[in-house]
């Protein structure tokens, strides 16, 4: 018998970030997402949690949850506030996942008990300025010096990569040539506050405007040689496997954007009244609303799916990129959707629903855009 019902751990997991995230996170979400301030009193509370561990084992302080657990943790969250959630999502799955995967034990050691306690975040410095979705273009080098690394280069778009608690960013880099002519590509630990690495002032973004962004600089940043993440060499390969995964989460984030439409407009279409009458009474509004819950539920199969896979260990590159492709694009939909629900209203930034249709469009760009999906999804169909 095939089911979709949460077992009773992953079930009170989903309803205690739920009641956090509307009792903690939403009374605070506006003032943060108007200041362009991050929320370090929630990402507190959230360690506290256990949230930062969730898909670690205990050994370095994690929870011994699986991934799954973190994706139903950023679905709840985003059903509120898309800026706490990629926090989340990008402190584990980018953050602290790379040194999990590939670490040595002294990296774990050093690193992981304060990433899965909340205490730290870090950053995956992959994109450059010049260099989105072409990662294999990657023009930062790093040089071996004897028993340090030389790094030089820079990197765009990088998530908590410069707040007050972050401890380092893992870095792609150029380490040298492969025989057939292609670039060696490694990633590498700099920790912040090493010389020569410089956080540019946080972007002036669209959306997600409590979560932390920013350009980094690398001007002969010297590392030693034990900083190494993984094979040399092996750099890109590391980051594909580090994506697969993430897109599954990312899903899982535009599922509870699109679910938060629905929860929003739902509200909205019992409170708004109009022609004498609650708005959700027009079938204007109810197959609006239907549409929206059908999209937020057949993206929550597709993540749901693209887990179970993963967590089985069979091959998941398509269905994490069928799951991130169609989630991040009714993300969208619902978003606009609910904002023609709200009508005058929805076009107010204090209300969700404004910062939901701010939040959903990078959803198609970030760890991989709509087009890199369909380029995976048709080669993994042969075409």
């Amino acid at each position: 018998m095939i089911s979709f019902e949460l077992d009773e751990e992953h079930a009170a997991l989903r309803d205690s970030v739920r009641q956090f995230a509307r009792d903690v996170v939403a009374p605070v979400a506006f003032e943060h997402y108007e200041q362009h301030s991050f929320p370090y009193e929630v990402i507190r509370q959230m360690g506290k949690m256990g949230l930062f561990g969730l898909p670690f084992p205990e050994e370095y302080g994690g929870m011994g949850g699986d991934y799954f657990a973190l994706c139903i943790a950023l679905e709840e969250l985003a059903r509120v506030d898309s800026s706490v959630a990629i926090t989340l999502e990008a402190a584990i799955s980018l953050g602290a996942m790379p040194v999990y995967r590939f670490g040595t034990p002294e990296q774990k050691a050093t690193w992981l008990p304060r990433l899965t306690s909340g205490e730290a975040l870090a950053g995956f410095g992959l994109t450059e300025p010049g260099f989105g979705s072409d990662a294999g273009g990657t023009q930062t080098r790093a040089l071996l010096d004897g028993d340090e690394w030389v790094i030089n280069g820079s990197k765009a778009f990088i998530t908590n990569s410069g707040t007050d608690i972050t401890a380092f960013v893992t870095v792609t880099a150029r380490t040298g040539t492969r025989p057939d002519g292609t670039p060696e590509l490694s990633t590498i630990i700099v920790p912040n506050g090493t010389p020569g690495f410089t956080v540019a002032p946080g972007y002036s973004k669209v959306g997600w405007c409590a979560s932390d962004t920013h350009e980094l600089h690398f001007d002969d940043v010297r590392v030693p040689a034990a900083n190494l993440l993984g094979e040399r060499g092996r750099g890109f390969a590391q980051f594909l496997r580090i994506l697969d995964e993430g897109r599954i989460a990312i899903a899982a984030l535009a599922t509870g954007l699109a679910q938060g439409c629905v929860d929003e407009s739902i509200a909205y279409a019992h409170q708004r009244h109009a022609f004498g009458q609650p708005i959700g009474n027009f079938q204007a509004i109810q197959f609006k609303i239907a549409d929206m819950e059908a999209r937020a539920h057949t993206a929550r199969l597709a993540y749901y799916d693209a887990a179970a896979r993963m967590l089985a260990g069979t091959d998941f590159k398509r269905q994490a990129a069928i799951a991130k492709l169609h989630a991040s694009e009714i993300a969208v939909t619902n978003a606009r959707e609910a904002t023609q629900v709200h009508g005058g209203y929805g076009f107010m930034n204090e209300t969700p629903v404004a910062r939901f249709w701010r939040d959903a469009k990078i959803l198609e760009i970030g760890e991989g855009t709509s087009e890199v999906q369909r380029m995976i999804i048709a080669r993994d169909l042969g075409v």
